[in-house]
């Protein structure tokens, strides 16, 4: 009877000892849910390319980009569907990224290289004007429609939902009746050329706390700002 307790005992400590030496089994939905904390973040600036459209105020996410990177000593390459540039800061990797599909196909681009990178919907920021705020006015939203802009809503379209980060920049609505496009696509004027330094400053801010601070903290410290 002893020697049976003995041999009971044994064998269920080697069969502990086997249990403590295996590796958990990560099953595929467990592995997603890994891959899905990402470090990796696309900057999308919206805008259109020619030389015509490069100080104008439709093109204000393309500026937001190019003041960054001139600040950061990045440089623009001429890839699939944009340009662009890659700036790591504090151990995340943000693609600047300017889509030269004309602002009407922007989301081909934005869905492109989310999909090249794997960069989940949550670490995307789209950079875009608003007739509906006054100039320079910051307003960062985790989701919502397309107000009437083009770009927005052929991402919406594209990624079949608008459940991403935007950040809305005022280029306020002084226009005539019926000059709406004049004036979106007209440049800035020298009072607003003015204070736009000190903007876009703010605006390259805003990227790197996104990535490093979340988006809670980024619209509590930048939102009406």
């Amino acid at each position: 009877m002893i020697k049976w307790i003995i041999k009971l005992f044994s064998s269920t400590q080697k069969e502990e000892n086997i249990e403590d030496n295996v590796k958990p089994e990560v099953h595929e939905h467990q592995k997603n849910n890994l891959n899905s904390v990402s470090k990796k973040y696309l900057i999308v600036g919206l805008g259109n390319i020619g030389a015509e459209y490069v100080n104008t105020r439709h093109n204000i996410g393309f500026k937001v980009l190019d003041f960054l990177a001139k600040k950061e000593g990045l440089s623009f390459e001429t890839v699939k569907l944009g340009a662009l540039a890659e700036y790591k800061f504090k151990g995340r990797t943000f693609f600047l990224l300017k889509p030269n599909t004309y602002m009407n196909l922007s989301g081909k681009a934005v869905k492109y290289w989310m999909d090249k990178e794997n960069i989940p919907l949550e670490n995307i920021l789209v950079i875009t004007d608003d007739l509906n705020l006054s100039f320079g006015t910051i307003r960062i939203k985790p989701k919502g429609s397309d107000g009437g802009h083009n770009g927005l809503k052929n991402i919406n379209l594209v990624l079949n939902t608008q459940n991403y980060t935007r950040y809305r920049f005022g280029i306020s609505d002084q226009f005539k009746k019926g000059q709406q496009v004049d004036y979106v696509l007209g440049e800035w004027n020298a009072e607003e050329e003015a204070k736009l330094s000190e903007r876009l400053e703010t605006s390259a801010e805003i990227i790197k706390t996104f990535g490093t601070a979340g988006l809670e903290n980024t619209m509590t410290t930048f939102n009406g700002k």
